[in-house]
């Protein structure tokens, strides 16, 4: 599962580290240390070039009938994204990146909950596998909103968690975006099999609550073990 991310770099440098070609509304970009469910982000489309847009993070499928149907849609199983109906017309159409430079995971540790940070092991973007969709509020306002896609985690960070989001490897971003030219059996070979090398290490409970952002959320912690 991934319910806790972060997007702390600077707009010039994720515009040169993703290629984009455009971002709508750069001015309403700020840096994000504790990014939680229905807040908004930045989430990166190709629609015949690469363009950023902000989108609410908890899918709102277009034929839902209200906006809370989202808040349990944050994350996406890679191994039924192709039965559930929520998803399934997406895999094809509507392929997106969660741009994001880390992610929060919480470890059980006896009584304890220690939430720890994951992120690149050489600082870079993980571009996350995502599917989005608009929704048409009753106020005739549209709503984009996405999913991130999650698959088992890799052996090194299971005893964290045993899920964890498809971060795609830059190399093979227009497999995911570019939906005309890439299928789905070629978007998801190259999400079921990619294998980011990340670090982690414990962080403050200050990320537990959405109302701390700030970088005391990504330093690292030592616990001690009572």
């Amino acid at each position: 599962m991934c319910g806790r991310k972060t997007l702390t770099k600077d707009m010039q440098s994720i515009i040169e580290e993703l290629a984009i070609e455009e971002w709508e509304n750069p001015d309403n970009y700020l840096p994000n240390y504790n990014i939680a469910p229905t807040q908004n982000s930045p989430i990166l489309i190709d629609n015949g070039k690469r363009i950023v847009k902000t989108m609410r993070w908890g899918l709102i499928p277009s034929w839902a009938k209200d906006e809370k149907f989202g808040a349990r849609m944050i994350n996406a199983r890679i191994e039924t994204l192709l039965e559930k109906p929520s998803y399934r017309n997406l895999v094809s159409s509507n392929r997106c990146i969660v741009i994001t430079d880390g992610y929060y995971e919480w470890k059980n540790e006896g009584d304890t909950k220690v939430p720890y940070y994951l992120k690149d092991s050489n600082d870079k973007l993980l571009p996350m596998a995502g599917l989005y969709d608009i929704w048409q509020n009753p106020n005739g306002f549209f709503v984009p909103s996405y999913t991130i896609i999650t698959k088992e985690a890799q052996k090194n960070l299971s005893n964290i968690h045993n899920r964890m989001p498809v971060i795609l490897p830059q190399e093979h971003l227009d497999e995911w975006l570019k939906t005309e030219n890439f299928s789905v059996a070629q978007a998801l070979e190259i999400a079921k099999h990619s294998k980011p090398t990340l670090s982690k290490y414990p962080v403050s409970s200050l990320v537990n609550s959405v109302r701390n952002n700030s970088p005391d959320c990504v330093l690292p912690v030592v616990y001690i073990k009572k």
